[in-house]
């Protein structure tokens, strides 16, 4: 098929991105992952691969597909017509130029190769591995000892159309483009998976120690990057950028184990835990160098684990065999005269099944290198990744140039039979810079961000509120409170907030509860305050003693929150100044209903689409349990604007939902003719209320955290909620809709062409590398003064509204300068920002295995099979329309 750059680029979507109202200037950009792409591909069969042992049972192990296939390739080409193809890893092949409608069914030996010193140490242990190691397996079906027997059956399932991706190019719908794409994304891991790489969805990842970066307790950052195609106004392109996983650090098994427990030796290591942390690991035992996956540790030491070895007796043919019981350590040390210097004091590895288990001496394994950690990191790992993996714009592009370089796809034969070819220049983009927008604060002045920043210096607070009942708790040892009290109301003074001094009483923990559990010490603390104060407080400061991740957090917003209505702030501070005290201030002060600063445009009001007509606007997220919390509820919240005209005032509303369901099941839930106890009706009666009676004829919905795959489902299921509670709220009403999906995961990065630094903030990019047809573009409204800026993707889904390509791009600028929470521009727009603050803030409320599904909330409900999961506590009627987020 034709689908050259200059055909592309003939094809543009016909839209009215890049016009040029409110920008600096236009600015030429390296778009550094995309490498433009020349294809002329024919058909591509889709088979489906099945693979399994001699006695009919599906082969399981991960990782062993791509071997078997490998060995049918070579064994079979005659068979196979000498054509390529290219294989997931699992259950599909795919065949360019196909064969037809064929089925095939092979049988392929996988032989165990042995190196001389393992031969040698098997034979010693009166086994036989058959010929000698180096002889070649020249026979296709005999089976030879220390090899395996499979069966491979490929069957044709379906044509894919390659020229699927000619037509989207040129801004066709195109029913098999995905399909179209995945075959060229496989091509990719499957010539990654052939240099030996760990594979991460697109993400490949070279074993080589300089890739390597310690984040401590065993853990290792790997370096690696990223590599897809993308359908692109200027092309088919490839979309490459740096990308980090986390893996297990390779070596010995105990000084992994050492590193994880932070053990000062082997005797002070927690056998409980490293069982957990060595499950499912794969270790190289010495002398063999076999591979084994660990399924556990033996609960006896070494030397009194015992297992039954069968064993002759007598000589010759009237020789008996009978059992004999032996330890492990008997086993290695006299039967095999393997030394064992430190095994014998602790459990063995398990590397058998649960009724054959196979036990292994610790110090004969290795973990084996490039073994993913799917764990959550601790607090301090989090940012030892974050800032040894990150690299100033030149160091990125270097690192870019160099992957590509490295991965030779020039010389990949399925690539090149497939008619692909690679440029190795970065893709030029022109790009606009947008002004910033003007800021009210304080005393009627107007302030104007440079850089994407600005500072409240000698400034103070548009809507200052008034303190006048407080106090100051604290859990922490370290910390002077009244001080720090004393300085936060002069801070304060000279912003604008009158702060009366806060309760007579400093209420410091009392010692003999500080081992108790974190529920406990929270329910002393408030017992002590409802025993000394006369009236309940307006605000109370809380001094945790761990700066992050405290397990007094959790439990002492609940309490508040939810139980008594009170607006607290949690600070754990280290270094105490005037700049540290003005950020804690503009949290006070927009939890408690004050506003830091305003836009200049709101108040005018002169917001496009926004002003002129009543507007909620509506940003979506959520948040799913960390790597392994397979059964820990997500939590869905949704935020919304309220006293239109403003777009800079936010309440939430969050519910919990099965684990790991992405799209919101809750924003629409009948009751009864009249009830709906969804989260659209709450956040509308709310808008109503607070907007003097106005109902919301515009709705403009900022979606979070959804791929592409995933669109379909934000206005097929999500949408189609909101619509179903605004006609259950009024028959007659109908607003009009403009749904946008914020995008930050993903792998495209902008270079100034002629400067080291990072893009300007305000920068947009709508053309050249967006879609052919949907209506997208990129934005940078933040600084990037560490590391390279990463841009967020804004996909306009639906739009009833009309926007044009400057009114959206300037209401998406515009809302990453309401966040109250700081001083500068925002990488995502601030209702995305809240709502994804509100569903992490409620995480931390309660353990859920202690919710109950009786609470007094809302609980979600899957949408497979509608198992009820358990529900949140209601916040307060005192705090439920603040941002008690913030």
């Amino acid at each position: 098929m034709a689908s050259s750059k200059d055909e592309a680029a003939s094809n543009n979507k016909p839209c009215s991105y890049g016009s040029t109202r409110n920008w600096t200037g236009h600015k030429r950009f390296a778009y550094s992952p995309t490498i433009c792409i020349d294809t002329n591909l024919m058909g591509t069969s889709t088979i489906i691969v099945a693979i399994s042992y001699e006695d009919g049972h599906p082969v399981e192990v991960k990782g062993i597909g791509r071997k078997i296939i490998d060995k049918v390739h070579q064994t079979y080409s005659m068979e196979l017509a000498g054509k390529d193809f290219a294989y997931d890893g699992e259950k599909s092949l795919f065949w360019c130029n196909c064969l037809g409608k064929c089925k095939f069914e092979f049988d392929v030996v996988l032989r165990i190769s042995l190196p001389l010193e393992a031969y040698k140490w098997w034979l010693a242990r009166g086994e036989n591995p058959g010929e000698n190691p180096s002889d070649a397996d020249r026979k296709r079906s005999k089976r030879q000892p220390w090899s395996k027997s499979y069966k491979v059956v490929i069957k044709y399932a379906a044509k894919i159309p390659m020229q699927a991706i000619a037509n989207a190019l040129r801004g066709q719908d195109s029913e098999h483009y995905q399909e179209a794409v995945r075959v060229l994304d496989t091509v990719l891991r499957q010539h990654a998976a052939k240099r030996g790489c760990l594979i991460v969805r697109q993400s490949f990842f070279h074993n080589e120690p300089r890739n390597f970066i310690d984040l401590g307790e065993g853990v290792l950052g790997c370096r690696g990057f990223h590599s897809s195609f993308r359908a692109t106004q200027g092309g088919l392109s490839l979309n490459m950028d740096a990308s980090t996983t986390m893996i297990v650090q390779p070596g010995p098994v105990i000084d992994f184990l050492i590193a994880n427990q932070n053990a000062r030796d082997p005797y002070h290591i927690d056998w409980s835990k490293a069982k957990r942390a060595l499950k499912s690991l794969r270790v190289k035992v010495s002398p063999s160098n076999r591979e084994y996956k660990i399924t556990g540790l033996t609960e006896k030491i070494c030397k009194e684990q015992t297992f039954l070895m069968k064993q002759k007796s007598g000589n010759g043919m009237d020789g008996r065999v009978e059992e004999v019981e032996l330890t492990v350590y008997e086993y290695f040390t006299q039967q095999h005269r393997t030394p064992l210097q430190y095994s014998g004091d602790f459990p063995c590895i398990d590397v058998g099944k649960p009724k054959h288990p196979n036990f292994i001496p610790l110090e004969l394994c290795s973990l084996v290198s490039l073994q993913r950690y799917t764990k959550a990191l601790s607090t301090l790992q989090r940012a030892s990744l974050v800032e040894k993996s990150r690299q100033k714009p030149q160091e990125r592009m270097r690192t870019l140039t160099d992957a590509l370089k490295t991965s030779n796809y020039k010389a990949d034969p399925l690539l090149g039979s497939a008619g692909i070819s690679t440029s190795d220049q970065f893709t030029q983009v022109e790009g606009r810079v947008l002004s910033a927008p003007k800021l009210r604060v304080g005393d009627k002045q107007d302030l104007v961000p440079r850089n994407g920043r600005w500072n409240f210096n000698q400034k103070r607070l548009v809507e200052p509120i008034k303190l006048e009942r407080w106090v100051a708790v604290n859990f922490s040892a370290r910390c002077d409170v009244r001080k720090l009290c004393m300085d936060l109301q002069r801070c304060g003074k000279m912003k604008g907030i009158s702060i009366n001094p806060p309760y007579e009483h400093i209420f410091e923990e009392n010692q003999q509860f500080r081992r108790s559990p974190a529920p406990v010490r929270v329910e002393k603390m408030l017992e002590t305050l409802r025993a000394e104060l006369p009236a309940p407080p307006q605000f109370i400061l809380c001094i945790l003693p761990e700066r992050k991740n405290s397990e007094l957090y959790g439990p002492w917003k609940k309490r508040n929150l939810s139980d008594l209505g009170i607006v607290t702030q949690c600070i754990a501070p280290t270094k105490i100044n005037d700049q540290y005290l003005t950020n804690v201030l503009l949290k006070i002060n927009a939890k408690l209903g004050g506003m830091n600063s305003f836009l200049t445009m709101e108040l005018a009001p002169t917001l496009p689409q926004v002003s002129q007509v009543p507007t909620i606007i509506i940003g979506m997220d959520v948040s799913h349990g960390s790597p392994g919390q397979a059964d820990v509820p997500s939590i869905a919240a949704v935020v919304s604007s309220r006293q239109w005209p403003l777009i800079s005032r936010y309440r939430a509303a969050v519910r919990t939902q099965s684990p790991k369901l992405e799209i919101i099941d809750s924003l629409f839930k009948k009751v009864s003719d009249t009830e709906d106890e969804g989260i659209i009706r709450e956040l509308l009666r709310d808008f109503y209320s607070s907007s003097n009676g106005v109902k919301p004829e515009h709705i403009i919905i900022f979606r979070d955290g959804v791929s592409e795959t995933q669109f379909n489902q934000v206005i097929n299921i999500e949408l189609n909620q909101i619509i179903e509670a605004c006609n259950h709220l009024e028959e007659n009403w109908s607003p009009k809709f403009t749904v946008v999906v914020a995008q930050k995961n993903h792998n495209t990065k902008f270079f100034q062409t002629n400067s080291p630094e990072n893009v300007p903030p305000g920068t947009v990019v709508d053309n050249a590398i967006c879609h052919p047809k949907t209506n997208d573009f990129y934005m940078c409204a933040h600084a990037g003064p560490i590391g390279t800026t990463r841009p967020t993707h804004y996909h306009v889904l639906h739009d009833e509204i009309g926007f044009s390509a400057d009114d959206m791009q300037e209401l998406v600028h515009s809302l990453s300068y309401v966040y109250q929470r700081s001083t500068t521009a925002i990488s995502v727009v601030a209702p995305i920002c809240y709502a994804h603050l509100a569903a992490a803030q409620m995480a931390q409320f309660i353990k859920f295995d202690e919710l109950s599904e009786t609470s007094s909330s809302h609980g979600g409900v899957s949408t497979a099979g509608r198992v009820p999961v358990p529900a949140l506590p209601r916040l307060h009627k005192n705090v439920r329309s603040s941002m008690f987020f913030c």
